[in-house]
């Protein structure tokens, strides 16, 4: 894993952060796929995420329109529906305007 490599501001952030339920058969294949499909979506910036309990991954997306597109991509579409029926217990997401960035990459 490593930090994102995002463009100059500004982009948006989408921060899902989610706690898992106990029933987590086909969630890392599932995981595993969705970044494989969100690389090759038109907007895509990169993503980070970690799990200690609390799991936050955050997607870097040029515009609120790429945002959408993968919103309604239908195998994201699907796996959300799996997401919200059996994996977690409790998540939210959030959509972001990161208008600065600075760090050591």
């Amino acid at each position: 894993m490593e930090i994102a490599n995002t463009p100059q501001p500004p982009y948006y952030a989408v921060i899902f952060t989610s706690i898992t339920s106990e029933e987590l058969e086909g969630y890392e294949e599932t995981a595993t796929r969705m970044v494989e499909l969100a690389k090759q979506q038109d907007g895509f910036l990169g993503f980070e995420s970690a799990r200690d309990g609390i799991g936050i991954t955050v997607s870097y997306w040029k515009d609120l329109k790429s945002i959408k597109n993968w919103k309604f991509n239908l195998e994201h579409s699907l796996a959300r529906q799996q997401g919200n029926s059996k994996w977690y217990t409790t998540f939210k997401t959030r959509i972001a305007l990161v208008e600065k960035d600075y760090g050591k990459l």
